[in-house]
């Protein structure tokens, strides 16, 4: 889609404070969150609006409402500041557009997505694994697991990367990265990719220029979080 300011849609500064909160905190939020977060909950008539321009997603299927951005909206958020701000947001708006600004140079400068620069860790629900004094004493030790089919084709990502990339941490393209590995289920390689960026050293970024990109290029991608992307960084061990 364009990235000119004729596609950026008229918001008012609520909506725009709305939409800020829900980029950074990059989850679904409640409207109790939202008001300790922003200082006020997102409703009539700014929700109605932002859930019809497809920026938001709103759950209403409990009492205490909850919101999330969706693609459109990471996609208008990560463009937000190339467009005019609201006059009616006086010298806040105008601040929050210089910030967005600089933000966007940032990202584009390391190479980060706005979704994944933003991505919450998720916790383990389980908590640690018992210790080994509270394992029952009959319980049997059991032996190593083998490798994982996802493990193997992470594997085999790795060494495709290391044969590619001129050092570690270079970019790679996912086209070449695809056809050295033409012979391995693309599903199995997508989900590879997406455990992969997970763990540290790794990256996987789209291109800023989406103009640069070729047709090979697009349907090499992998779609991570919100965001088609294209190219992938494995620093050294």
């Amino acid at each position: 889609m364009s990235s000119s300011t004729a596609d950026l849609p008229s918001l008012t500064p609520n909506q725009i404070q709305a939409l800020v909160v829900l980029m950074v905190e990059a989850r679904k939020l409640t409207n109790a969150e939202l008001r300790d977060l922003a200082g006020f909950a997102l409703t009539g008539k700014d929700n109605k609006k932002l859930v019809e321009l497809g920026l938001v997603e709103t759950d209403r299927s409990r009492r205490m409402l909850s919101h999330e951005l969706t693609d459109e909206g990471w996609r208008v958020m990560r463009q937000l500041h190339t467009g005019a701000p609201p006059r009616a947001g006086g010298s806040a708006s105008r601040s929050l557009f210089t910030l967005l600004g600089n933000l966007h140079r940032g990202l584009d400068r390391l190479r980060i997505s706005h979704a994944d620069f933003f991505k919450q860790t998720a916790a383990d629900p389980a908590g640690p694994p018992p210790a080994a004094e509270d394992a029952p004493a009959t319980a049997e030790v059991a032996p190593p697991a083998a490798p994982t089919a996802g493990g193997d084709v992470a594997e085999l990502v790795r060494a495709a990367y290391r044969e590619l990339a001129a050092t570690p941490g270079a970019w790679v393209g996912l086209a070449d990265l695809r056809d050295h590995l033409d012979n391995t289920d693309r599903a199995a390689v997508d989900a590879a990719l997406r455990a992969l960026v997970r763990q540290d050293g790794v990256r996987i970024i789209p291109v800023a220029n989406s103009k640069s990109l070729t047709a090979r290029d697009r349907a090499a991608a992998v779609r991570i979080g919100d965001e088609d992307n294209h190219a992938l960084s494995i620093g050294a061990a």
